[in-house]
């Protein structure tokens, strides 16, 4: 018996019932397309996580901080667009500053090229000619041989003697009054800087506040990474730094947050020996994996609830086959007395199975690429506007034919018994049934 003619007379052998068979496929089709959907979502979301990962370079950087200061500021965390500034609003952050001995100890890691303990800088707020108000401004610093998608201008210069310069997240241009975003470009904006610790216990913080012109270099393309606030230059960092401990003591300017350029091969090793002496590090990829992981929990409840489906497409499968086998016991005891063997009645029905899972399969994924490219320019148009690397759903041939065959293979598995029990019925009694 030819491959082909099986695979022929198994759908035909189905459409003899074709509600039933209809039905069965309708079945198995929720399941795929559920399944398939959600993976090309998922493929969209790693391509857009590795597309940000590989243009930001540095697969050797790590940051880090006392653990105690990092479990502070992630309870912090949360985007609900830039906050208002008021004289009211404590903005330090209580921060464990980085031991001697764990500077010590982290430098002679394995791995640990080269360690670089961080100044402190803080500022209280960021405001603009084109606006009343003042918004609380979260700074972070330009690291050198890290890049960062720019929608508009470019990355401040990264040279300790540069004039001061900031890159913005669009959200906040539009804040300060720049509804066209890349217009904030070139612009001074002002940026409010504590003129030393004490100014955190003062009743009026803008009696101890300095105000610094400072350029706006550019504007941070909307990404993963552009949600960890304003990226300033060494020099307006050092600045602001010189600010905040102006007429303290030497000793009191204590940081809590360093950088090192590791081996990449080592990286996980090099963070667990960095938790071993109480520092919390950070790669770029564990910063991208944070907002992955978000995704990932959403998808698996719907991967659930396709796996569920399916479940319920491989008792429709016994079920219809079950059947086909009961309509079919003279046609089964007429082919046995005809001289076909036992594995051949169980090939055929295994091959009816094997085509349930195959149209379903077909379908879903037929509808949920047709579906899945409408949900792509919608969201390009709506949510993801904003994201124009974000495409929503990626279809990989690959993973759509694995899970294809995945089916297939529980429909065979489904099947199993039925064709089981056509394969073993006695000719004689098959031919008297009625």
């Amino acid at each position: 018996m030819k491959i082909l003619d099986v695979i022929h007379d198994a759908n035909a052998n189905l459409w003899r019932s074709k509600l039933r068979s209809f039905l069965t496929i309708l079945a198995i089709f929720v399941g795929s397309f559920t399944i398939i959907l959600n993976s090309a979502i998922n493929a969209g979301v790693n391509d857009f996580m590795d597309k940000q990962i590989a243009n930001m370079g540095g697969d050797g950087y790590l940051e880090m901080m006392p653990a105690e200061t990092y479990d502070s500021l992630a309870s912090m965390m949360g985007s609900n667009g830039p906050q208002e500034y008021t004289d009211d609003k404590d903005s330090a952050n209580a921060s464990t500053y980085l031991k001697e001995e764990q500077i010590e100890k982290a430098k002679k890691i394995d791995g640990v090229k080269v360690f670089n303990v961080l100044p402190n800088s803080s500022a209280d707020y960021i405001t603009s000619k084109k606006t009343d108000k003042r918004y609380r401004i979260n700074l972070n610093l330009v690291v050198e041989g890290i890049k960062f998608d720019m929608s508009n201008g470019e990355t401040p210069k990264f040279e300790k003697d540069a004039p001061y310069e900031i890159a913005v997240n669009e959200d906040l241009a539009k804040a300060l009054g720049y509804e066209n975003v890349a217009d904030i470009v070139g612009e001074t904006v002002q940026i409010a800087v504590p003129k030393n610790l004490a100014c955190y216990t003062a009743i009026k913080r803008s009696e101890c506040q300095e105000i610094i012109d400072v350029k706006v270099s550019g504007t941070q393309a909307p990404g993963i990474l552009s949600m960890g606030g304003s990226r300033a230059n060494l020099s307006l960092w050092n600045r602001i730094n010189a600010i905040n401990y102006e007429g303290m003591p030497a000793e009191t300017n204590r940081s809590y947050q360093a950088t090192a350029d590791v081996d990449p091969e080592k990286i996980d090793d090099i963070k667990a020996e960095l938790e071993k002496i109480g520092l919390k590090a950070m790669s770029v990829k564990d910063e991208a994996g944070m907002f992955q992981s978000f995704f990932d929990a959403i998808l698996v409840v719907f991967n659930i609830f396709g796996g569920i489906a399916l479940v319920a497409a491989s008792i429709g499968i016994v079920n219809t086959l079950f059947m086909s086998v009961q309509e079919r016991t003279r046609e089964i005891g007429l082919d046995k007395a005809l001289g076909m063997s036992n594995g051949k009645v169980f090939l055929s029905f295994s091959a009816e199975a094997i085509m349930l899972g195959f149209w379903g399969s077909a379908f879903g994924i037929i509808v949920s690429m047709v579906v899945g490219n409408i949900a792509n320019k919608v969201a390009v148009e709506t949510f993801l506007k904003d994201f124009p690397t974000f495409q929503l759903t990626i279809f990989e041939p690959w993973t759509m034919i694995s899970i294809a065959l995945t089916i297939m293979f529980i429909a065979f598995l489904a099947g199993t018994l039925p064709a089981r029990r056509a394969s073993k019925k006695n000719p004689i009694d098959a031919l008297r049934y009625e």
